[in-house]
């Protein structure tokens, strides 16, 4: 004020929103515009007595930095930037926090020397000077015995050779015998499957779909100051991507000083960051450049990326989503009103063009009655919850003391969902919605499906490979639940065509099963198939019988006819199993708006 920088009332105002906020003053000052960020470093200098660090003309000392740990210096914005006789010169951001940090920071150099630095300009010298070790950081966070970055020198590729040529040796020999074992795996898989989403649905009836927020448990803290809410948006070859996702991320009503988005990128991603670049990101917006490396895995992005993060809640979303506007301020509710065990928030996924054709119907059939009614349903009955991989929300300390995702998953989120179960830490579903694209076609949906189905294979074999240890975690229930939603899931898709055999039955044509199962038995089998059916309809129409579905009903019969591609995808991720572990199959993402913006333009040309 002094300086003529600030106005009086723009002061007043700022000073109220910090009152509620748990963000530092100077960040609300720069979020309104009511300082510049050169007029903020100049007054912080002069208000404690020191000079700003310039990364341009006099960079840090690497070697200081190594000696704390770039991760570290990150977390406590304190870089250690030169020696001065026999004091260390540390470039701080935060210098009202500066004294909380001397301890650590003496014990390693000795007598230390404040300097003020921006956030920015710190988060650019630790990338220039050590982005390769944080890269190999983000790759190992997991503990070895919970990762699957053994996968590939673990036997898993020659077990299943040995496997498959067991099978073909047995179906050369007996293969009457192959099909029985082949068909009561997949009763088993089917009928417990079943069994669980009947439970599920059941649990949903019996609790009632509550829209509303519950109430805060006795010992869980007010919410004195809203927290800072970092969001994590992985992209990749992506065109014309930023004013979408300004737009669509825009409406969310939280405060802009509050969010910390962060839209991560790889470095030679030259079509994303050319898109980006062409575009003028608001001040809550900042691109994350993740360093290359063969291993581009989503979750290796966000481990890169949640090292320079500033909230204490982190989210993610997906390219194309578009969330509820007021999705966050919920979200830090359930946070607050759930106390330290409720890790993990996990919202609604649904679609914004189900009506483009059939597999768009059918996909957002499938993932209306799965966020709906059976990933709520699971929660309720207090089963593992397998995570969706957009729209989540965790409390930053929890994901931090699992050592974040697992850089070599490719269902990263399935398994987080996992390991949060097995240390105690809870998972709720919140009834907030985010929208995004519905895969539309049929390779691309393959694709997608293939890599989801291949994850759930690697989740399971990793934390199958100690299980007694996995039984105490969890408990036998949990455990159960475990074994059918990925075991199961996966033996119901690879073994469809063994049920579908029995069709051969129906239209009078000889099955292998013909002259050794009664007619009984196959009475049976088809009394089964039908009530399995008949649950799945049943399901799938509750969870579009809702206003904005309800015109999906007649499409749901349908889905007979759209499982069969995951048996396709379900092969092609077991191939990928043994051959390409790691890659990452993207999902192609614009169709939908590409599509839409081509209507838009031809309404607007004019006619001849």
């Amino acid at each position: 004020m002094a300086r003529g920088a600030l106005d009086p009332g723009d002061l007043v105002r700022a000073l109220a929103l910090q009152a509620r906020e748990d963000t530092r003053l100077g960040d609300i000052l720069l979020a309104h515009g009511m300082v510049g960020e050169t007029q903020l470093m100049d007054a912080l200098c002069a208000q404690y007595d020191t000079r700003a660090a310039d990364p341009v003309t006099d960079p840090p000392d690497p070697r200081l930095i190594d000696a704390a740990g770039p991760a570290r210096c990150l977390r406590s914005a304190c870089l250690p930037w030169r020696r001065l006789g026999a004091a260390t010169l540390v470039a701080t951001a935060r210098p009202e926090a500066f004294e909380a940090e001397r301890a650590w920071l003496e014990a390693i150099f000795g007598p230390v020397t404040m300097m003020l630095i921006t956030r920015t300009a710190l988060h650019e010298a630790v990338m220039v000077t050590r982005k390769r070790a944080l890269e190999r950081r983000a790759r190992h966070l997991v503990a070895a015995p919970e990762s699957c970055r053994g996968w590939r020198g673990s036997g898993a590729g020659r077990a299943a050779l040995a496997g498959a040529l067991a099978a073909l040796g047995l179906g050369l020999l007996a293969p009457r015998a192959l099909f029985i074992v082949f068909l009561v795996w997949a009763l088993v898989a089917l009928t417990t499957g079943t069994l669980l989403k009947l439970a599920a649905a059941l649990a949903m009836l019996r609790h009632g779909a509550d829209n509303a927020d519950p109430p805060a448990a006795p010992d869980a803290p007010a919410i004195a100051r809203l927290p800072v809410v970092s969001i994590m948006v992985p992209l990749l070859r992506e065109r014309d991507i930023a004013p979408r996702l300004i737009r669509r991320l825009g409406a969310l009503s939280y405060p802009r000083e509050l969010l910390d988005v962060m839209l991560v990128i790889e470095e030679d991603d030259d079509t994303t960051r050319a898109a980006l670049e062409a575009a003028e990101l608001p001040r809550w917006m900042r691109v994350v450049q993740v360093p290359h490396n063969p291993l581009r895995t989503k979750p290796r992005a966000l481990n890169f990326a949640m090292t320079f993060a500033r909230g204490s809640i982190i989210g993610i979303y997906d390219a194309e989503d578009a969330p509820d506007p007021d999705q966050i301020h919920r979200v830090v509710r359930r946070f607050y009103a759930r106390g330290a065990e409720l890790a993990c928030v996990q919202g609604v996924l649904d679609y914004y063009n189900p009506d483009t054709n059939w597999l768009a119907r059918c996909f957002t059939i499938e993932y209306a009655a799965w966020f709906r009614i059976l990933l709520p349903g699971l929660a309720r009955l207090g089963l593992v919850v397998p995570l969706g991989g957009t729209t989540l929300f965790f409390r930053r300390a929890a994901v931090e003391t699992l050592g974040g995702w697992d850089a070599h998953n490719v269902t990263e989120d399935a398994d987080l969902g996992l390991r949060l179960a097995r240390h105690g830490y809870r998972t709720e579903l919140l009834r907030t919605v985010t929208r995004e694209e519905a895969n539309c076609r049929v390779i691309p949906w393959i694709k997608q499906r293939s890599r989801w189905l291949k994850g759930y294979a690697m989740t399971y074999a990793v934390h199958m490979r100690a299980p007694r240890l996995l039984w105490r975690q969890l408990g036998w229930r949990r455990f159960a639940g475990v074994q059918i939603l990925f075991l199961g899931t996966l033996s119901q898709f690879v073994l469809a065509p063994v049920l579908w055999s029995f069709w051969l039955v129906l239209v009078g044509l000889w099955h292998p099963l013909a002259a050794v199962l009664p007619t009984g038995g196959f009475i049976a089998l088809g009394a089964l198939f039908f009530l399995s059916e008949m649950l799945n309809i049943a399901v799938n129409m509750a969870a579009v019988s809702g206003h904005r579905h309800r015109f999906l009903m007649p499409w749901v019969p349908t889905l007979h006819f759209y499982f069969p591609l995951a048996a396709l995808a379900a092969y092609k991720g077991l191939w990928e199993l043994v051959a390409r572990p790691f890659y990452w199959d993207k999902t192609a993402h614009g169709l939908f708006d590409q599509t839409a913006r081509a209507r838009r333009t031809a309404r607007r040309r004019p006619a001849g």
